[in-house]
């Protein structure tokens, strides 16, 4: 009985966050702002990614946001907040992840009518995101080849589950020893339909490419 009541628990929390996913991206909608979601490891390189993808924006004229999500602290949101654009801090406790609900609230403080793009940075983790659909219309992954060169095929799910797979950090490839290629074969034989994109975040290389494959 208490196994039956944790399932049936657990379904409806899944079941009633979707719901509300769904809610947050047709607000998205209403204002006709697009919106992505970064999950990856802490020290993947979302923030930096984020902050490159703002500011070729910014010089194109487009109107970006950013929610910022972490277990404490403000750092990530600072960054966003130093490019000049709207930001939202989240901290989420004890929790590995954000949810539709804490998104749903980091909305309110964002100027909706007079945004092109939102950018959401998900909590460092490979794991409890992938469950908790924010409302985004795109989900991003990144992984670091700092992380090695078999984290695809211990964490599957969440390259299942996402649009866009970022391998960062190239550049470090060689004195990690690993071969990105490496990542890349796994990553699409986990997820197929995924556009995949080589970067060096740092150096700049592979933003063009990143845009391109976000449609930006």
């Amino acid at each position: 009985m208490h196994k039956a009541v944790t399932v049936d628990l657990e379904k409806d929390i899944l079941s009633a966050n979707k719901e509300l996913a769904e809610q947050n991206k047709a607000l998205l909608d209403e204002h006709d702002v697009r919106s992505y979601d970064f999950l990856g490891a802490v020290g993947s390189g979302k923030t930096l990614i984020i902050e490159r993808l703002v500011e070729r924006l910014k010089a194109k004229g487009k109107r970006c946001a950013a929610i910022s999500g972490d277990v404490s602290g403000d750092d990530d949101y600072r960054r966003f907040v130093s490019h000049g654009i709207p930001s939202a801090n989240v901290s989420t406790g004890k929790e590995c992840h954000l949810d539709a609900h804490l998104v749903d609230h980091a909305l309110e403080a964002l100027p909706l009518d007079n945004l092109d793009y939102l950018f959401i940075e998900n909590v460092g983790n490979l794991v409890c995101p992938v469950d908790f659909p924010v409302g985004s219309h795109v989900r991003v992954v990144v992984i670091s080849v700092t992380e090695g060169d078999d984290m695809v095929r211990k964490h599957p799910a969440i390259f299942a589950f996402s649009d866009v797979i970022i391998i960062n950090k190239i550049d470090l490839a060689d004195a990690m020893d690993i071969d990105p290629k490496t990542l890349e074969d796994d990553a699409r034989k986990t997820n197929p339909d995924a556009k995949i994109v080589a970067m060096d975040a740092r150096h700049e290389t592979g933003v063009d490419d990143l845009l391109s494959a976000l449609e930006l």
